[in-house]
């Protein structure tokens, strides 16, 4: 498949150039998207939804039981509806057993630490949940350590065994970047169960990042290869192999006349940060400078036609920095148009 040719079908996979009704359809159509930083992964959803969405209309979905953030995949936070936390992380869970399980030994945790934990919050988290500082004050007083990752990796273990997930935000003046961790059995009010989870998540992939490939969704989900040619397997029936190797989904969504040509994405936005090879999109000179980098930061990008043209910043301290730009914009006024939008996201 031509580069050009693979970056318009991706963008209208993602729903950047053919965006969703609702944030809550945007969610659904991608699955998961990656959210460690809170404010990107709202944006992400905003900017695959029509018209000016604001920040105030993604934490609503939160605040309403929506969508939820916890540790889908990689050990890394993901925001996803609600319906489809508890199937997804019967897939995934395992394998975030297996890659935590020395840190986990560094640390201490075992049975007997997860348990006491589980006594001590399961009854503090009812009617609203607890912050995370809360749920830690929680774990001190019954002799639980939560310094130096501890704490972080105890919520981890709960929310991948099914106990809790991250949901209503916390309302605090200006952008509040906190949520409340609940109970997955008070919070969730309905639980999809597909006939084939594994099956299930390669397909709801290929419909949000496709044309995509095996190793794709291996370093997406991570999983292993050998369970992801598993996937393929299963799903062969609901996807399309254009190439060899390479699937789109079944049905398009339509994108409509008028698409802006330049989009500025967040932080670990899943157009980039979702594929094992990630020079279709950026050319390799620029690679090391979007990231990941030593720190494990992905830049917020600038993207015209499905190229990544340079990068950006959304921390409110530095707002008013302007972009690092790779390459001359065939049109500057739609990288301004872009930017402006993520102000207005933001209520400002």
């Amino acid at each position: 498949m031509k580069t050009a040719t693979l970056r318009a079908e991706r963008l209208r996979s993602h729903r950047l150039t053919a965006p969703t009704r609702t944030v809550t359809d945007a969610a659904h159509h991608m699955l998961a998207v990656q959210s460690q930083d809170f404010t990107a992964g709202r944006w992400a959803l905003a900017v695959r939804t029509r018209g000016d969405v604001r920040l105030r209309d993604v934490d609503r979905a939160f605040d309403r039981g929506d969508l939820v953030r916890a540790w889908t995949m990689r050990g890394t936070l993901h925001t996803v509806p609600a319906r489809d936390l508890g199937w997804m992380l019967e897939v995934t869970a395992g394998r975030q057993r297996q890659q935590a399980a020395s840190r986990h030994r560094d640390l201490g945790i075992d049975d007997d630490m997860i348990a006491a934990a589980v006594r001590a919050l399961t009854p503090q988290l009812r009617d609203g949940g607890r912050t995370r500082a809360e749920v830690f004050e929680i774990l001190q007083s019954v002799g639980i350590d939560p310094t130096g990752q501890r704490g972080i990796h105890l919520l981890f273990t709960l929310t991948i065994d099914g106990l809790i997930c991250q949901g209503p935000v916390v309302a605090r003046a200006g952008i509040t970047r906190e949520q409340r961790f609940v109970l997955v059995d008070e919070h969730i009010r309905e639980h999809a169960r597909p006939d084939d989870p594994l099956a299930e998540l390669f397909v709801r992939y290929i419909d949000g990042h496709g044309p995509a490939g095996v190793a794709d969704f291996a370093w997406w989900s991570g999983l292993t290869l050998g369970q992801s040619r598993e996937a393929v397997v299963h799903a062969a029936a609901r996807v399309t192999e254009v190439e060899d190797g390479l699937f789109v989904a079944r049905a398009h969504p339509r994108r409509p006349a008028g698409a802006s040509s330049v989009l500025a994405l967040g932080a670990f936005d899943e157009y980039y940060i979702s594929y094992a090879d990630r020079t279709a999109v950026a050319a390799p000179e620029h690679l090391s400078a979007i990231g990941p980098g030593k720190n494990g930061m992905v830049r917020a990008t600038l993207v015209e036609d499905g190229r990544v043209i340079g990068c950006w910043t959304h921390a409110t301290a530095a707002r008013d920095t302007p972009p690092e730009l790779f390459d001359t914009p065939a049109d500057a006024a739609a990288v301004e148009a872009a930017l402006t939008r993520f102000s207005v996201f933001l209520g400002e």
